[in-house]
């Protein structure tokens, strides 16, 4: 080994420890941090040292950051290492003894409550951030026979609220029965569906005293000290039942004081504060079972009962999670963490005995999720951590409604007294529907948003290549050329013609040419190819394999795709045994394909956050990466199959415009390339139809799928240059280590 050699292994297991360090300052575990240092990962991305000691510290977190930025490990590492911290208490019974010692009298209910109802662990603070239901909760414990009992309400946050008394037969939508007695900060008392007006309004910061006595059959209530008068009468039957403090928000907060602390107003004469009850007279929710009941329950989860739950826009990317998980937990023993990938295509059987087993985590897609959570294979009463990775892509797939149904399936407490975390990640964060959805579902999040709007990394370099059909003519004279996508077979085009299908259908035929051309040039062996419809990446593969064979290898993943298939064809390109892979958007979201030195637009995607998840294929790990753009001068006819299409597109021969229940539009990529440029406040640099990128455009000095070339005088001049200040910390290190001894042996 030579000295520069020496010197460069030195520093870099140097790094490799920096690395173990500093994921270890996080708060993330040795036994994780040596399966990092084993995955080479040098020091932890800004989305990863921002969005960890968050996630470890139990608050609902926001990421966006460019894609490849580690927004995967930035998730993936603290809730691995919260589930494993988990199962390590249950193990030792840290757990049942935790929550039996909250398992006490007038608490509310971890179980007794709505979908959405938050409580705190101490059981004694009430949340729902539901805008449209209320939520409702009743306290574990009551009281029975006669007495004047009384309790604090103080309203800590904006919303809408109803406290006071209901029996264990009553709903939990305070006041809409019979049995439940509520007063509202509108100024209103409820009972039976009956809204009558009753004292005040009342809002954020004003406590409400709650009065029962049943000595008289009355309920009343004060806010701030002054008595408000009798609000109901209560007789019969009801009167002989028991009552428990209960409370209906939505989207709002309230503290209670059952009397375990000095009330902040004098108590009403001749009554007492409902915790020092009789014994006699205090009777246990049965809707919550036995007190300390929870904490057996937390001890012994049911095996089907995940404590994260990940879900992902597609089975491409929820496989790679799942793999990334088992990586980081190979050094995680006694216990182990159960991991289980959900998605469509693999035999549901199989996925319905590994949930029997036992499984802690779980990665899926949405369908198949729903459907096993709907056949009560999966249960959510263990869940703590709920992720949406890509949030923006699972919302425009149309999946917002089934995310709002399994939040409000999830306890938002656990029983052992934990607080649902969630955490939502993507690229794309800025958008009007991730917004909305982060507002309605998430408990006061930080965000970690180290790329603001929609950002083009300094590693990709962009460009684009106008397709002008009336300037370009060599389409009239091809005698091969891609196959089109048939939405032109009843129009009139012929070569000679300037007509705007005949030029629609040029611009296709150009665009198969000018891809091949790009290829060539820049002597591309690897390459993502986005093309606007699955029809359009068949023709895509079949042209490519025509013209070229193993010149031009190539696989297709789209969802038309069988499972299988897709899954075997990915593998084919990031093991380089095929040259190119041609897709659809459903490759644009979270793939990490390393090195990837080229990726080819077809057709400009219509959504301006697609343009950046698609060439943020390329550019990462600091490698650099070149994104060729094909655009249209003139509007192109393409099929779009909306609600309407009986098939969905499924063999559809229908080629009327939408306007008329057709399924074809036309496409103006022209516009769209403006939203763009607007939208990243860039110029994309035009380059003509020979695909020669200028070299002074980039400076000529990077060679694409490797890291940018260093501008100094190179490793050996560089640890010369370091040379001085590393002899200053060895002499450093050599002083403080004697004025060490010399303390020693004084």
């Amino acid at each position: 080994m030579t000295a520069f050699e020496g010197k460069f292994s030195f520093k870099l297991d140097c790094i490799l420890q920096l690395s173990f360090c500093m994921f270890t300052e996080f708060g993330v575990m040795p036994e994780i941090g040596k399966a990092i240092d084993e995955m080479e990962w040098m020091l932890p991305t800004d989305v990863q040292a921002e969005a960890i000691p968050l996630i470890l510290g139990g608050g609902d977190v926001l990421m966006a950051a460019e894609t490849g930025s580690g927004k995967t490990g930035a998730f993936c590492l603290p809730i691995l290492q919260i589930v494993w911290e988990t199962l390590r208490d249950i193990k030792d019974g840290k757990v049942g003894k935790a929550v039996l010692s909250k398992g006490q009298p007038w608490t509310f209910s971890y179980s007794d409550r709505g979908n959405a109802m938050a409580i705190t662990p101490d059981g004694l603070r009430c949340q729902s951030r539901e805008f449209k239901e209320w939520h409702g909760s009743r306290c574990t414990t009551g009281v029975q026979g006669k007495g004047k009992y009384y309790y604090e309400a103080t309203v800590t946050d904006e919303g809408l609220c109803r406290m006071g008394w209901s029996t264990e037969f009553a709903s939990l939508d305070l006041g809409t029965d019979r049995f439940g007695f509520g007063f509202g900060g509108t100024g209103k008392k409820s009972n039976c569906k009956q809204f009558d007006n009753y004292g005040e309004a009342f809002g954020k910061q004003d406590v409400i005293g709650c009065m029962l006595n049943l000595d008289g059959g009355e309920i009343g209530f004060t806010k701030n000290g002054v008595y408000l008068g009798t609000a109901f009468k209560i007789s019969g039957e009801i009167l002989n039942s028991s009552f428990y403090p209960a409370v209906a928000l939505k989207n709002a907060e309230i503290a209670f004081n059952f009397g375990q602390t000095e009330f902040k107003y004098p108590i009403p004469e001749n009554y007492q504060a409902i915790c020092k009850v009789p014994k006699e007279k205090m009777v246990f929710n049965p809707n919550t079972g036995p007190l300390g009941s929870a904490a057996g329950d937390a001890a012994k989860p049911k095996p089907n009962a995940p404590q994260a739950i990940i879900i992902e826009p597609s089975r491409e990317l929820a496989e790679q999670t799942f793999n990334q998980i088992k990586k980081f937990k190979k050094y995680l023993k006694d216990p182990e963490v159960r991991e289980l990938l959900l998605i469509g295509g693999v035999n549901v059987r199989e996925q319905m005995e590994t949930l029997q087993r036992g499984v802690d985590i779980i990665v899926a897609t949405p369908g198949r999720l729903e459907d096993l959570i709907g056949g009560g294979y999966v249960l959510l009463n263990s869940c703590r951590f709920f992720v949406l990775d890509e949030a923006d892509g699972l919302l425009k797939q149309g999946y917002s409604d089934m995310i709002d149904r399994l939040h409000k399936q999830i306890p938002k407490i656990t029983g052992d007294g934990r607080r649902l975390q969630m955490v939502v990640c993507s690229a794309t964060l800025h958008s009007f529907e991730v917004k909305k959805m982060a507002e309605k579902l998430m408990h006061f999040p930080t965000w970690v948003d180290l790329k603001g709007e929609d950002s083009v990394p300094d590693t990709v370099h962009h460009v684009v290549c106008v397709v002008d059909p009336q300037k370009d003519t060599s389409w009239q004279t091809m005698r091969s050329h891609i196959q089109t996508d048939g939405v032109h077979a009843a129009d009139n085009v012929r070569p000679g013609s300037n007509t705007a299908e005949t030029l629609s259908e040029a611009v296709k035929m150009l665009k198969g040419e000018y891809a091949l051309k790009a290829i060539d040039e820049h002597n591309m062996d690897r390459a993502i190819i986005f093309c606007r419809t699955k029809l359009d990446c068949d023709n895509m593969e079949r042209y490519l394999r025509q013209v070229g064979g193993q010149k031009y290898s190539c696989v297709c993943l789209h969802s038309d795709r069988v499972p299988k298939e897709r899954k075997a064809n990915l593998e084919k390109f990031k093991n380089k045994e095929v040259k190119f892979l041609i897709c659809t958007d459903v490759a644009a979201r979270g793939l990490d394909v390393s090195g990837l030195p080229f990726i080819i637009n077809i057709t400009l995607p219509d959504e301006k956050s697609n343009y950046v998840h698609r060439i943020g294929r390329v550019g990462r790990a600091e490698r650099m990466g070149l994104a060729f753009s094909l655009v249209s001068s003139v509007p192109e006819k393409v099929w779009y199959h909306g609600q309407w299409c009986p098939s969905r597109g499924k063999n559809c021969r229908n080629t009327d415009l939408t306007d008329v229940k057709g399924c074809c539009m036309w496409y103006d990529e022209k516009m769209y390339l403006a939203e763009i440029e607007d939208h990243l406040t860039v110029t994309i640099p035009q380059i003509d139809k020979d695909m020669k990128v200028p070299l002074n455009e980039f400076d000529g000095k990077v060679t694409y799928g490797e890291k940018r070339a260093n501008t100094g005088t190179g490793y050996k001049d560089h640890v010369d240059q370091l040379g001085p200040v590393v002899r200053d910390l060895a002499q450093l290190e050599r002083e403080a280590q004697k004025l060490y001894l010399k303390k020693m042996i004084l």
